[in-house]
């Protein structure tokens, strides 16, 4: 597995279509992700003369589906968006670098949490968005103050509606933020969280992260894994992973979204393995475990976009959970979630010894 992975060439995505407002375009990082745009040979970019996108349809939803994957807006962000927001059981606050994936994964919760076309958007004005983080350091409630997890200081997600590295080769983005988080004077200790399905991370290994950056790699199983298309191999994924942990970053594992596949255990075994097989000795790591569940609105997205999808989206064999703000959640039932967590513990434990698991959702 490693072999393969480390002679296989990065998954880089290079948008065909890109719309640029009027105010990205008098940003400073607005200007230089256009320069990347150039650069990756891209030549459908359309200045606008103000800050409002288009509209964008095709003959029928899924028409609209294939020309929005293939697009990337760059953008400003409203004030409401660069405000941190708790983001439990990951992290303190979640911050915006983009909004929107590249990616093709059939179970994808954002299909239940975006408006609209899944345009990926990019923020022009980064430093703004930066800047706005120094307030909350210390306030929040996850890691912030917790006995469990109060040496990783106050942690942020930068993946809560993205995943940033696969838009690094046209933004530069996670690079700048993850310097950013390295160099700056914080008013306490802090940590820059996200988790990626790619593995182009060579742009990645020199940055003066100074142990303040945490990637980890979202990884899965083959038969889950068929689900992910436009993403990096999971082999390639821990092998960018092994790579990130020798230059010094601390990592983790995002189990998502496990599901009771034929043979699970044994899949999700093998997986582990692979992992323990491709991290350095020492290595700083955590792992997240996080099951599949659906909302009857994602669910109409995903199918939507995916209309021949063998995933499973059965209601009639699911739990059903109310969130918090009383939304509609469809879960694994008690027995299953049971069965899996007590496997899960144990099997990390085995298999990962020096590994942390942050959590089971």
């Amino acid at each position: 597995m490693a072999t393969a992975a480390a002679a296989s060439k990065p998954v880089l995505w290079v948008p065909r279509h890109v719309l640029v407002t009027a105010s990205a375009q008098a940003e400073p990082h607005g200007r230089a992700i256009l320069d990347r745009l150039a650069a990756a040979g891209v030549d459908d970019v359309r200045l606008l003369t103000g800050d409002r996108l288009p509209p964008l349809r095709g003959d029928d939803d899924r028409a609209t589906y294939a020309r929005a994957k293939r697009t990337l807006a760059v953008v400003t962000s409203a004030q409401s968006k660069r405000r941190p927001t708790p983001i439990p059981p990951s992290a303190d606050f979640s911050f915006p670098l983009a909004e929107g994936c590249p990616g093709h994964c059939q179970y994808c919760y954002l299909a239940g949490s975006l408006a609209g076309p899944p345009i990926t958007r990019v923020y022009a004005d980064l430093p703004r968005v930066l800047e706005g983080l120094d307030a909350v350091v210390g306030t929040g409630a996850v890691t912030s103050g917790t006995a469990a997890r109060g040496h990783e200081g106050t942690t942020f997600e930068a993946s809560c509606y993205t995943d940033p590295l696969a838009l690094e080769h046209v933004t530069g983005s996670l690079a700048a933020t993850i310097t950013h988080f390295g160099t700056h004077d914080w008013p306490g200790p802090v940590q820059l969280r996200l988790t990626t399905k790619y593995d182009d991370v060579e742009p990645l290994l020199d940055l003066p992260h100074h142990g303040r950056t945490r990637v980890r790699a979202s990884v899965n199983v083959t038969d889950v894994e068929r689900f992910e298309g436009g993403t990096a191999r999971v082999a390639a994924r821990l092998h960018a992973l092994g790579r990130l942990a020798r230059a010094g970053y601390p990592v983790g594992l995002t189990i998502a979204p496990i599901m009771p596949v034929d043979d699970w255990r044994g899949q999700y075994a093998g997986l582990l393995d692979a992992a323990a097989a491709e991290l350095p000795a020492g290595a700083d790591l955590t792992v997240e475990c996080i099951t599949h569940r659906f909302t009857p609105k994602s669910k109409d997205v995903q199918l939507g976009w995916y209309p021949r999808t063998k995933l499973d989206l059965e209601e009639s064999t699911r739990s059903r959970k109310h969130g918090k703000f009383g939304a509609v959640k469809y879960v694994y039932d008690r027995d299953t979630m049971r069965d899996l967590r007590g496997w899960f513990e144990a099997a990390v434990a085995d298999r990962l010894p020096a590994a942390r698991l942050l959590y089971w959702t």
